[in-house]
């Protein structure tokens, strides 16, 4: 009898069970709105996309098509490029003073293939990994594409958006395999404060399990100084980019900074899911930590700080509410004043023309209230939307039309 037999045609074309969990994203909605107003002819300033609206430095492009142009797009080692492996640790080196062994880094396709290879790596079916909510929605997503189980971490204003010690202790459980967390932080643009880092590693390094450290936007950080996870005590894994602050989002670039006991572990991952990351944006990425491209970097990362210094107040005279300071990243995470953030977020859009995302893409700990806004706009485009959104205050007077 054929292996199919006595099955329903429903049944055959089920997809996995996983797919069913995995939610859509109502940013999605605004995106889908805001393009089909943009064809329409108006005009519409979006401040939904969590990207910078600066492309690569010149550098990066000139070695980008000088490896073009000499053959170089051939596949690499599957933990990557050793010159690039070895820039990435001087990098440590240089920013943070702490001597890194550059066969503990690992090139991937972004950090997002970090992160899949990281989960790959820790969680078998049934695990549990902890992740902050709200936050990356990515983050419980990926856990559940590996059989694993994402456990919110209920986090407030009043820990800067971040997980603390008592938190992780209080939920920390006989199937808890590790924590997830990003600093900063997606959506909320807070860092958490790296002695509590210290602490929670600590904690999870007696209980053997492992701290996964997103620091996609570590480049992006205003009025304090950087900081890292790399060198806190027990199994750690930390995961960064060159999409946010070196601004090459679609060049799929990322690296993993691995326990020396795990790298052939995770190196016989990457071969069989990834084979390596893309071969010429791993020679371009070399002119990334050249001193002149880091120079026009610094230059942007002072355009974004001055950006959100006008942003924050222009929220507040349009009556959304930013409980905690962001910052790092590009983001302001923002209750909105009817306390429904998907219909504000329409509203907005519908009546003025800005594409905001909806707080609940990013979790269910309050986040149906909130909305965030990307500043990453030139500054003519926010004092535009600084105006609109006054305009869209007094116009609604706390009431909202339907949509």
């Amino acid at each position: 009898m054929p292996p199919t037999a006595g099955r329903s045609e429903g049944q055959l074309r089920r997809a996995a069970r996983r797919v069913a969990e995995i939610q859509p994203f109502a940013v999605m909605d605004v995106l889908a709105r805001a393009q089909a107003l943009e064809a329409a002819g108006r005009r519409v300033i979006h401040m939904e996309i969590g990207e910078p609206d600066f492309t690569a430095p010149e550098a990066v492009v000139e070695a980008a098509i000088r490896a073009l142009r000499d053959g170089r797009s051939a596949y690499t080692a599957a933990l990557g490029l050793a010159p690039l492996r070895e820039a990435i640790a001087m990098h440590y080196a240089a920013e943070y003073g702490i001597a890194l062994e550059p066969a503990r880094v690992a090139v991937t396709a972004g950090a997002s293939g970090a992160l899949l290879l990281s989960l790959a790596l820790y969680v078998d079916q049934g695990d549990e990994v902890l992740v902050p909510d709200p936050g990356y929605p990515g983050y419980r997503h990926m856990v559940r594409a590996f059989e694993g189980r994402a456990r919110a971490l209920e986090v407030s204003p009043a820990t800067n958006w971040q997980p603390t010690l008592e938190m992780v202790r209080e939920v920390w459980g006989p199937r808890t395999r590790g924590l997830l967390l990003g600093s900063p932080a997606n959506p909320t643009g807070t860092v958490i404060a790296p002695g509590e880092l210290a602490r929670i590693a600590g904690f999870i390094a007696e209980r053997g399990g492992v701290l996964l450290v997103d620091e996609i936007y570590q480049g992006l950080v205003y009025g304090q100084a950087r900081s890292t996870a790399l060198g806190l005590p027990g199994e750690a894994v930390i995961i960064n980019s060159f999409s946010k602050y070196f601004c090459m989002t679609g060049w799929r670039l990322g690296w993993a900074v691995l326990p020396r006991h795990r790298v052939r572990e995770f190196e016989k991952l990457a071969q069989h899911l990834f084979i390596c990351a893309p071969a010429l944006a791993q020679h371009a990425a070399l002119a990334a930590f050249e001193p002149e491209t880091l120079a026009v970097l610094e230059a942007r990362r002072a355009e974004f700080a001055r950006r959100r210094d006008f942003l924050l107040p222009a929220l507040a005279r349009a009556g959304l509410t930013v409980p905690a300071e962001p910052t790092g990243a590009f983001y302001a995470y923002a209750g909105c004043p009817s306390g429904d953030g998907r219909r504000y977020a329409l509203e907005l859009l519908e009546q003025e023309g800005i594409a905001a995302t909806p707080g609940m893409d990013f979790g269910a700990n309050g986040t149906g209230g909130c909305v965030r806004f990307a500043y990453t706009r030139a500054m003519a485009d926010l004092e535009e939307a600084a105006e609109r959104l006054l305009r869209f205050r007094v116009g609604t007077a706390g009431t909202m039309r339907s949509v």
